[in-house]
């Protein structure tokens, strides 16, 4: 039984994507070395003025309106002249539209920072050029090349998580990005993965429950059970609280949450209809922790034979995208974890005691990798 569906509409995505590859490599061919060297040397330019236009949250004051610089400066409390240079450069970028000269409204892409905004991603903006995660891309970011530290910790001292346990306000921002992962991926884990073969979903690391909700409101024979640390798991709450349409509150009802550890103990399958959801977790991790958490979901699994399921990305052995490689480096300055190599992820696991039984092409930039407790064989 295969847990494939809409493969037509995951072979469009990734035709799509060697479209767009090849329309990204295009600079590098069509711009002479050094003056594309130097564009490449200085685009943290243009993450900053976007990071300063997220903080003003001037997509949201603008709505649906063109303003004139000078008034939308008034607005955020920023100096005319120096507001409109700002805009003038993300304009340039394709960021807002000027309508007329000095004048500027939302366009496509800035739309996606409104807050107001199903599909913002503004909170993702925001944490990843904060000081916390940007800071470490500076200094630390050499020494962690030759001596394979991690340039968080060389920076704060601590590594992610601990420093997230410690520092409130940059852990509610790191949540709130996370919570948003899905303007970004889409909903095909929810729709190109045959969920009707389950009854219930452990959802590991879910956050606030984002994915179980999408998966839990096209299928409404599914329980889940959303499972992360304590700060996360009291917030959820309150994440849903302004979400209440009709569709959620059935699916909230069908939802429970609960506080526990991948890599210590885990809720127990209650039947081979169970499936352990861990979106993007196993990507954090270094491989002996990964092995840990999959040996631990593997014992709460095996005696009802039910389904672990990961959404990860699975680099290629060369020639690997722009979006990809970059996923790879952030892991690589944030953890000790990577993004794997479908060669590496046998290996993981092999040496956790799981079994790879099908891999489901999504419409998205990442697999679901589905796995049974039990060596290969």
């Amino acid at each position: 039984m295969s847990f494939q569906r809409r493969s037509l509409v995951a072979r469009a995505f990734g035709w799509l994507t060697r479209v767009s590859n090849l329309l990204q490599s295009l600079p590098n061919r069509m711009t002479p070395p050094p003056f594309r060297l130097l564009q490449i040397g200085s685009a943290f330019w243009q993450s900053r003025v976007l990071y300063v236009a997220a903080r003003l949250d001037l997509a949201t004051v603008l709505g649906d309106r063109a303003l004139p610089a000078a008034d939308l400066a008034a607005r955020v409390e920023a100096d005319p002249r120096a507001l409109l240079r700002l805009l003038r450069m993300l304009a340039a970028i394709g960021v807002f539209d000027e309508v007329t000269p000095g004048t500027y409204r939302n366009n496509k892409l800035s739309t996606a920072l409104r807050t107001d905004h199903p599909d913002n991603v503004r909170a993702m903006v925001l944490m990843h050029n904060a000081p916390e995660m940007s800071l470490p891309w500076l200094e630390p970011l050499e020494q962690g090349i030759r001596s394979g530290e991690v340039p968080f910790q060389l920076q704060h001292g601590q590594d992610l998580y601990d420093y997230m346990d410690n520092h409130p306000a940059f852990d509610a921002l790191f949540a709130q990005a996370m919570d948003r992962v899905d303007a970004l991926t889409g909903d095909s884990f929810a729709t190109e993965f045959d969920w009707q073969a389950f009854d219930r979903i452990i959802d590991m690391g879910g956050s606030k429950g984002a994915k179980s909700m999408a998966i839990l409101k096209r299928h409404p024979h599914l329980q889940a059970v959303v499972v992360d640390r304590a700060q996360t798991i009291a917030g959820a709450a309150d994440f849903w609280r302004d979400r209440r349409s009709p569709g959620v509150v059935e699916a909230l009802a069908r939802m429970r949450f609960e506080v526990g550890d991948v890599l210590a103990a885990v809720p127990a399958a209650t039947s081979p209809r169970c499936a352990y959801l861990l979106s993007a977790v196993l990507h954090g991790f270094d491989d002996a922790t990964c092995v840990q958490a999959l040996r631990t979901v593997a014992r709460a699994a095996i005696e009802k034979n039910a389904a672990i399921v990961l959404l990860e990305l699975v680099m290629p052995d060369h020639h690997a995208d722009l979006t990809a490689a970059s996923f790879d480096m952030q892991m690589f300055m944030g953890t000790r974890g990577c993004e794997r190599t479908r060669g590496e992820w046998a290996r993981v696991f092999g040496l956790s005691g799981v079994r790879l039984m099908e891999t489901v092409h999504l419409a998205s930039f990442g697999k679901m990798l589905v796995l049974r407790a039990g060596p290969s064989g």
